[in-house]
C-alpha cells in the first residue's frame, strides 16, 4: 500500500442506520461496494440490484448503503423510514448507514477518504447524484468509481471482482 495516504481505510467507520459503528476493518479481504442511496431518485430500482449482487457475491462482497439526503432532497426520511423502506420494498440485508453528507463542509470522512486522491491513492471523484458507487478491493484499496447510470450488475463491476 502507497505509503502516502494520510489514513488506512481499515481505520474507518460509520454509524449504521440503527446507530451501531460500521468498521472497514471488519471488511478486511472482502470487496466493498460503498453506495450512496435515496428512496425518492430515478435510480432507487438499483436497490434490487445491490441486494442480488450483495447475494451472488456473499463471500467475497459487502455491500455498504449510505443514505444522502444532498441530490435533489430524494431521502427525506428519517433512518427508521429508510430501514423499513428498504426492507419491505427490496428485502434488502446488506449493511446500510445512517443518513451521512457524501459531499460539502460536512462531508463524512469516509467519502472525505472515497473522494480525495491525497487519502485515497487514486484519483479525485466527486458524488455527481444517488448511487454513485465506490469500490474497496480486499486490500483496502479504492479500484474504481462508477456513475449513477450504472447498474450494480453491470459487466464493468462484475469483472473487477473476479
Amino acid at each position: 500500500m502507497n505509503s502516502t495516504y494520510s489514513q488506512s481505510f481499515y481505520e474507518l467507520s460509520i454509524p449504521s442506520i440503527e446507530n451501531k459503528e460500521i468498521k472497514m476493518s471488519d471488511f478486511k479481504g472482502k470487496y466493498i461496494l460503498i453506495v450512496n442511496v435515496a428512496s425518492y431518485c430515478g435510480y432507487t430500482s438499483q436497490y434490487a440490484d445491490l441486494q442480488k449482487l450483495s447475494q451472488k457475491y456473499a463471500n467475497q462482497l459487502v455491500v455498504l448503503g449510505v443514505p444522502c439526503n444532498q441530490f435533489g432532497s430524494q431521502e427525506p426520511r428519517s433512518e427508521k423510514e429508510i430501514k423499513t423502506f428498504c426492507e419491505s420494498k427490496f428485502d434488502i440485508t446488506f449493511p446500510m448507514t445512517e443518513k451521512v453528507n457524501v459531499k460539502g463542509k460536512n462531508q463524512h470522512p469516509l467519502y472525505a477518504w472515497l473522494t480525495n486522491k491525497e487519502q485515497n491513492g487514486l484519483d479525485n471523484f466527486e458524488v455527481s447524484w444517488n448511487f454513485n458507487k465506490f469500490l474497496i478491493n480486499g486490500d483496502g484499496e479504492l479500484i474504481a468509481c462508477f456513475k449513477s447510470g450504472v447498474n450494480p450488475l453491470d459487466e464493468q463491476i462484475i469483472e473487477k471482482l473476479k
